[in-house]
């Protein structure tokens, strides 16, 4: 199925404003690209296999796509629990944390919102957000 640019946008608009809701304590970690939009966690932590400290855990982003907008949700990866109760979002799911939309009816903003809060207890618990 093709997808307009205008529902592209639409798509993208809505995500990015549930995201925006979440800073603080989340950060913004974004480039020049107004096509992607990320948020971290608001502490240093070691990360990889050489402990680079690096300035927030990742949490979650945005971007368009050539059909679809992509969003990933980094908290679910290890801690599926996270994805129980969003029956509408686990339609667009494609592997572990990357959500696919076409259209702006997939979106179920409550359920989103409850995924998004959940993550960000996540993300406190294991100390990513203070």
């Amino acid at each position: 199925m093709n997808i307009t640019i205008e529902t592209k946008q639409i798509i993208f608009d809505t995500l990015k404003a549930q995201l925006e809701k979440l800073r603080p304590p989340l950060v913004a970690n974004v480039g020049a690209d107004p096509n992607y939009y990320e948020l971290i966690g608001n502490t240093p932590v070691p990360y990889g296999s050489t402990k680079k400290i690096v300035a927030g855990m990742y949490f979650a982003s945005i971007a368009l796509r050539k059909n679809s907008v992509v969003f990933y949700f980094f908290p679910c990866y290890g801690n599926t629990a996270l994805l129980e109760n969003i029956p509408s979002l686990l339609k667009c799911l494609k592997g572990k944390t990357c959500f696919h939309f076409i259209s702006a009816d997939q979106i179920n903003e409550t359920e989103l919102s409850t995924l998004l809060q959940k993550g960000v207890a996540a993300w406190k618990k294991e100390g990513y957000v203070v």
